[in-house]
């Protein structure tokens, strides 16, 4: 029979690889960003509040905080550089106004991990105790991420339109929350069991509203192609016709001149 630890690691590992492919399903959206040189009216919102979610829960996961978490610190590990390298494509691609907030709150996310890591290490000397504090911000942190998407979701209502909501991020959302609430029930562990349970939910009602507005979505895009093409056809007749109305006086004068 399988053993509480290797059913654990297990789910652990299957948890690094679902949440690694969460972290890079954003890659086709910003490929699309470095193709159109615009962030256009893609929120910076998922990709900060998971910047700060993998800094907690690295310092959850390391052996002086947690010990045996290493599959903790392995994937938030990784996601901390991946959601580097998103955030400053998005400062590269925006406007002055957005680039100057999302620097900001950058910096302050950064000044708040170094401050909790100093704190933590130094105030408290157990493992239960920096568990306990570091676990309960993770939860706060955790929950932010997953829902996150909310502001995305609100425009999805308003538009009837899923195209600012990738699919693929919402459903590596869906499949990451399951994972990682299984790895935390095998041996209970409400810091991880909680917020991922949450976040579960949050994916499965991004994946209702995807499915809700797809046709509403596709008719909208078939419809705005469909009015650039007609405004182009018209800029094309606008232009002969001008012209043919530049050109008129010229044949007129150049006939009056013959006939004199």
């Amino acid at each position: 029979m399988i053993s509480a630890d290797v059913a654990r690691t297990a789910v652990g590992v299957l948890g690094n690889i679902i949440a690694l492919s969460l972290f890079l399903s954003p890659v086709p959206t910003f490929i699309q960003i470095w193709k159109k040189k615009s962030v256009e009216q893609y929120s910076p919102v998922p990709y900060l509040a998971t910047l700060i979610n993998c800094m907690v829960w690295t310092l959850y996961g390391l052996p002086i905080v947690r010990p045996h978490s290493t599959l903790v610190v392995t994937i938030n590990g990784s996601g901390i550089g991946i959601e580097i390298v998103y955030i400053v494509l998005f400062l590269i691609y925006s406007d002055r106004q957005k680039r100057l907030k999302v620097f900001l709150v950058v910096v302050v996310e950064v000044i708040f991990g170094c401050v909790l890591t100093v704190l933590v290490l130094t105030m408290s000397h157990t493992h239960k105790e920096r568990s306990m504090i570091v676990g309960i911000i993770c939860m706060m942190f955790n929950i932010m991420m997953y829902a996150s998407p909310l502001a995305v979701m609100k425009l999805v209502l308003t538009t009837k339109s899923v195209e600012y909501m990738p699919f693929f991020l919402s459903f590596a959302s869906f499949a990451n929350g399951l994972a990682w609430t299984a790895y935390a029930l095998i041996q209970f562990d409400p810091f991880i069991a909680v917020p991922n349970g949450l976040g579960a939910l949050f994916g499965l009602a991004q994946l209702i509203l995807y499915a809700t507005f797809y046709e509403s979505t596709k008719r909208q895009v078939a419809e705005r192609k469909t009015k650039e093409v007609d405004l182009s056809e018209v800029m094309v007749v606008d232009g002969e016709e001008s012209r043919k109305v530049g050109s008129a006086p010229q044949n007129g004068l150049a006939s009056v001149t013959h006939s004199a």
